[in-house]
């Protein structure tokens, strides 16, 4: 118990790092480590509580770092209104949609996500050579309905909090990747509020005590001991990293992301 205390609070810390850095309010790296721990332990709807836990992680992680980077002035009305309304939207249908998936589709869809994602943010144009600093082109209403709603949808039924959809969209419409990872704090926490709520009044298959519904109230407090003080200490080193490098590691962490669901997957 103890080391799976331990491992969780180390992710915690590598959570609260990519929240600010990258958006990722926890997905990415809590789904694979809770979907492990689970899975060794009670190994019950191991991929349900992973992305019900992530949710709710979420809801903390990304309001703390909303308000650290609104103080910062990074955050930009125009592109959060009403794209934030629709991601909602989508994010109730998803959630629901997610209680009704199979474990294991949950993990092949994440898996297929995270791939997809990657080959089209390194070979698609708009994300790594993006130059124009600062530019920020507002988003037209298409992105911010349907592409809103497709994106709380599928942020929600996979638990990644949207982060990885909302920043790549931001960064081709010219915004540094400082500010796009900045942007996907705000418009995570619609998905993770609906998500969690929907996770919480779910029924496991086997109910374990720590658990409100699907969600493992136990491993969300211990990611959370490690997540708030790296955000806190995180917050000041965004928009001193050069943009390229920005999102090239913005790539590279979502590949060994992958890289561990397909292990997990393989085991």
């Amino acid at each position: 118990m103890l080391v799976s205390f331990l491992v969780l609070l180390g992710f915690g810390c590598l959570t609260g790092v990519t929240t600010v850095l990258f958006g990722f309010g926890g997905g990415f790296i809590i789904v694979p480590v809770v979907f492990g721990v689970v899975a060794a332990t009670t190994g019950a709807d191991a991929m349900h509580t992973a992305v019900a836990t992530s949710t709710a992680v979420m809801i903390v992680n990304a309001t703390t770092a909303t308000f650290a980077q609104a103080r910062s002035g990074r955050l930009r009305k125009a592109h959060l209104h009403p794209l934030i309304e629709f991601i909602a939207l989508g994010a109730v249908l998803g959630a629901v949609a997610a209680t009704w998936a199979p474990d294991s589709a949950l993990h092949l869809l994440f898996i297929a996500y995270l791939a997809i994602t990657i080959v089209d943010s390194a070979l698609r144009r708009g994300f790594l050579d993006n130059a124009r600093e600062g530019a920020g082109e507002p988003l037209g209403k298409v992105a911010s309905t349907a592409g809103g709603v497709g994106i709380g949808a599928v942020a929600s039924f996979l638990g990644v909090g949207g982060s990885v959809l909302t920043v790549p969209l931001l960064r081709r419409r010219g915004l540094p990747m400082a500010d796009a990872a900045a942007m996907a704090n705000p418009l995570s926490i619609p998905v993770a509020v609906a998500g969690t709520a929907v996770y919480a009044l779910a029924t496991p298959t086997t109910p374990y005590p720590g658990q409100l519904g699907h969600v493992n109230v136990l491993v969300g407090a211990a990611l959370l001991c490690g997540s708030l003080p790296t955000i806190a200490v995180t917050k000041r080193v965004v928009g001193k990293i050069p943009d390229r490098v920005h999102a090239i590691a913005y790539l590279a962490l979502l590949v060994l992301v992958l890289v561990a669901m397909v292990v997990t997957a393989l085991v």
